[in-house]
């Protein structure tokens, strides 16, 4: 979140940013809602929004990011870059085990760079520039590109590359494989408990080898699925951290009034969160492009922003998010025109065909959001019927392709190389698997410019590739782009060094202790 944005948010609030950093106290636990409950907690498997919350402290990548993006040793202590910049040498850290014990060594890597191409479409879309990773020995590890590609060093946090333990999924089923709901890592913090529409406990990992890391105890994961109910347990103590979304934005200004209550809007750079809606390119009404610009003309976004958010995020002008490299605005607009919208579906011959919508599943929220672009279509004579789906539910349907219009928000990753080329380029179409290409939509211009703009140099092509497409696919609405989101995290004013990454929360507790 831009500083200015965040300084508005906690001028609003009537609150004062985090304390400056003391140090840190050993002991206790942190309760924190976890909203919904995540499908799994694999990361390699499953890239919802929640299981990184809750997985980025027991899996590690092999960097992090500080706010300015910037790379910071993880599980990797030290790397290089080739003058030709297409070998980069990583050097891991000795000592660091599973938390089953074995030791995790530069194999752990190999594996897990071959497995993340089969099951993580991010991973797979940002490794295609690879042509060969090599282990010289058990602490080193070198990724041979095929060509420069600049924003390489920006693929190691742990939701992008997480480090999966050989040991235990080599040679296995690895969608049935039981440590999926019981995962081993190397992070902070390793899995104990998880108690279905309940909990999820962490504890400490005592072997951690970042020496005197994690400080707490302890983390619950509270599963609280009725949004009032959040809101309450945080009012009442039962809870000492709101995640970003964790909570409805109805009650974030009242909530942040409340005694010893902190507010950020920090932990999001790396991010970007951008939402949109699928659209289904494949077949039907809106394989017609006019149908899918009728319905960026029907849906009213301001209303969207200043009502069900409560103004906690920005109008989205296209695929990309302004607060990422290369954004431009000067592309084609679709203001709130249902009349425009109409005329467009006339045009294209839209009969009343039944069109299937799946909303979200996070939270009231988004199912607000749901019956309003619901009624907004409607409004201009679209038969909208809404398919009811919990998170895997929906996952499942889309990935799939079992659906026509479906609400999403993805991540950008700081470069349009790494967060928004896999949305777009044919190559990035995979059934059965979500946050691609789900929507199938296929442009060999589009798919040469991401190819080049991945790899150009100076930084001035890559500006001018980026541009160019932004202008092509606002033009063609592959998807609808609604809100650039916002998302402040609350916590007790106790809790200290909680975000200390542009990862935030997301990047685990490790950081984090109590002030008691």
């Amino acid at each position: 979140m831009p500083k200015r944005v965040l300084l508005g948010l906690l001028l609003a609030c009537g609150l004062t940013a985090p304390t400056l950093a003391q140090e840190p106290k050993t002991g206790g636990v942190i309760n924190a809602v976890i909203q919904p409950e995540p499908p799994g907690l694999m990361l390699a498997m499953v890239q919802n929004g929640p299981v990184q919350m809750v997985s980025g402290n027991i899996f590690e990548g092999l960097l992090r990011y500080s706010p300015k993006l910037e790379p910071q040793p993880e599980l990797a202590e030290s790397w290089s870059v080739s003058e030709d910049a297409k070998i980069y040498t990583f050097k891991l850290r000795k000592g660091v085990t599973w938390h089953d014990g074995k030791p995790f060594t530069a194999a752990d890597v190999l594996f897990s760079v071959e497995m993340l191409k089969q099951t993580h479409a991010r991973a797979r879309n940002n490794l295609a520039q690879v042509d060969k990773v090599e282990a010289p020995d058990d602490y080193t590890v070198v990724f041979t590109l095929k060509q420069p590609f600049g924003p390489f060093l920006g693929i190691f946090e742990v939701g992008s590359m997480p480090m999966v333990p050989k040991h235990l999924y080599e040679g296995t089923d690895w969608k049935t494989n039981p440590y999926n709901n019981a995962p081993v890592g190397t992070g902070p913090f390793m899995f104990r408990e998880w108690q279905k529409g309940s909990f999820i406990r962490l504890v400490k990992n005592p072997n951690y080898h970042e020496k005197g890391k994690p400080y707490l105890d302890e983390i619950y994961w509270q599963i609280i699925p009725d949004a009032a109910a959040r809101s309450v347990a945080y009012e009442t103590g039962k809870v000492d951290v709101l995640p970003g979304g964790s909570v409805e934005n109805f009650d974030v200004p009242r909530l942040s009034k409340l005694k010893d209550t902190c507010v950020t809007g920090a932990g999001w750079e790396f991010f970007s969160p951008l939402a949109w809606l699928w659209l289904n390119n494949r077949q039907g009404p809106l394989a017609d492009k006019r149908v899918r610009q009728a319905i960026m003309y029907a849906i009213d976004r301001d209303f969207a922003k200043d009502v069900i958010w409560n103004g906690l995020g920005k109008v989205a002008t296209g695929p990309s998010a302004s607060t990422i490299k290369y954004y431009t605005d000067d592309v084609k607009k679709y203001p709130y025109d249902p009349a425009k919208a109409k005329a467009l579906l006339k045009e294209a011959g839209y009969k009343g065909e039944k069109i299937r919508l799946l909303p979200l599943a996070y939270g009231e929220t988004w199912q607000r959001w749901g019956e309003a672009v619901k009624q907004n279509l409607q409004d201009v004579g679209m038969n909208i019927e809404t398919i009811a789906t919990d998170v895997a539910g929906g996952n499942q349907k889309i990935g799939d392709w079992d659906y026509d219009i479906a609400f999403t928000y993805l991540y950008q990753y700081g470069d349009p190389a790494l967060g928004v080329g896999r949305n777009y380029v044919s190559s990035a179409i995979a059934k059965g698997q979500m946050f691609n290409n789900v929507e199938g939509y296929s442009n060999p211009e589009i798919d040469k410019l991401f190819a080049d703009g991945a790899v150009a140099t100076p930084d001035s092509k890559r500006k001018e590739i980026y541009e160019k497409a932004q202008k092509i696919l606002v033009e063609d609405v592959p998807v609808a782009w609604m809100l650039e989101l916002q998302f402040p995290t609350i916590m007790r004013c106790k809790v200290k060094n909680l975000i200390t990454t542009g990862i935030g929360v997301n990047d685990g507790f490790k950081d984090a202790w109590l002030d008691k």
